[in-house]
């Protein structure tokens, strides 16, 4: 499908340019990774066709894996219902996480319902 520059300019950013990216492997559909982007990195995604996100810390562009060589090779790129969210499909080569993680999601469960009974 040929790249449309509307469709950037038509997501829904919040008040700073930002619109959260869900980051998902494509062969497990394990989520990987919540990272922000602006116009900006999600034309310079779709372009490079790696993931480049927002860092709001640094307040720059962050392309993923250019130092640690984890790259993430884009393979879709979905908008949810409001267009207020990204949900985006990798190959990745490595782990997605700083710590080395396969998924920054490896850290800490939160919680986990139980298995219901027989009589529930």
């Amino acid at each position: 499908m040929p790249f449309d520059k509307t469709t950037v300019a038509g997501l829904k950013y919040n008040e700073a340019g930002l619109i959260p990216a869900i980051v998902q492997s494509y062969s497990t559909g394990r989520v990987l990774m919540m990272a922000w982007m602006n116009a900006e990195s999600l034309v310079k995604t779709i372009e490079l066709g790696e993931t480049v996100f927002f860092s709001r810390s640094r307040q720059e562009l962050w392309h993923k894996g250019a130092t640690s060589g984890n790259t993430q090779i884009v393979r879709t790129i979905e908008a949810d219902c409001d267009s207020d969210a990204l949900l985006i499909r990798v190959d990745e080569n490595g782990p997605a996480c700083h710590t080395d993680a396969e998924s920054c999601f490896d850290v800490a469960t939160v919680f986990i319902a139980q298995e219901p009974t027989e009589n529930a």
